[in-house]
């Protein structure tokens, strides 16, 4: 269960970086993400690789470790589902950083991680867990939410989340609507464990420690 998310500032800095292997890739990669023929998905591949790529180095100089030195779509860019490696408790962990962008960081407890199925049953996929962050903007200021991980292992067993078939309508609490392109587990974020914390993080610029909030009342 989700205790805290925190959040912290992105510098110009990263967003220089991530700006400058965003626009090699748009150029050089040729691979096309998942999301490349959905609707408005080849008009928005930028927009994609910019969020993606932003969580993957926020979350690589959060843990202190290496950061990406590509963004999406090269021919050798493959990871297998893991981004990144931490020693958690004296074992390897595998992550797969998974990073959307939204309008803020008021979050309830049924906003959802969206996961597509086929992605975690590929050959070779060696993901261990999500690690869910959240990119959005006050003014000009980009803040980077993480909000946790989930193992894959209890999505796969159906112990956590809700698998969406393709073509299936989905109401939003909002009232707006979508339809899944392709079979996708739903994650509530209340079911999302808590990021790891540590003295480096707690004085990292911007750094806040927050909460996921009740669903609304309808």
């Amino acid at each position: 269960m989700n205790e805290f998310f925190f959040q912290i500032d992105v510098s110009a800095e990263q967003l220089q970086y991530v700006n400058k292997i965003v626009d090699y890739s748009i150029v050089n990669h040729p691979v096309k993400d998942i999301f490349a023929d959905d609707p408005q998905g080849k008009e928005r591949q930028r927009e994609f690789r910019f969020t993606g790529s932003l969580g993957e180095v926020v979350f690589a100089d959060a843990y202190q470790l290496q950061r990406p030195t590509k963004s999406f779509g090269a021919l050798d860019g493959q990871d297998y589902g893991m981004d990144f490696k931490l020693t958690i408790n004296n074992k390897d962990i595998t992550f797969d950083i998974k990073t959307m962008g939204r309008k803020n960081n008021n979050f309830r407890e049924n906003y959802v991680l969206n996961l597509p199925k086929y992605q975690m049953e590929k050959d070779m996929v060696i993901t261990d867990c999500y690690f869910c962050i959240s990119i959005h903007k006050v003014a000009n200021n980009y803040i980077a939410s993480f909000i946790g991980y989930i193992e894959k292992n209890l999505i796969l067993e159906n112990k956590v989340g809700i698998l969406y078939k393709a073509g299936t309508k989905r109401i939003k609490d909002d009232g707006g609507s979508f339809t899944f392109q392709r079979d996708t587990y739903e994650v509530d974020f209340k079911d999302i464990k808590s990021p790891f914390l540590n003295d480096y993080i707690k004085n990292l610029n911007g750094f806040k420690k927050l909460n996921i909030l009740p669903p609304y009342k309808k």
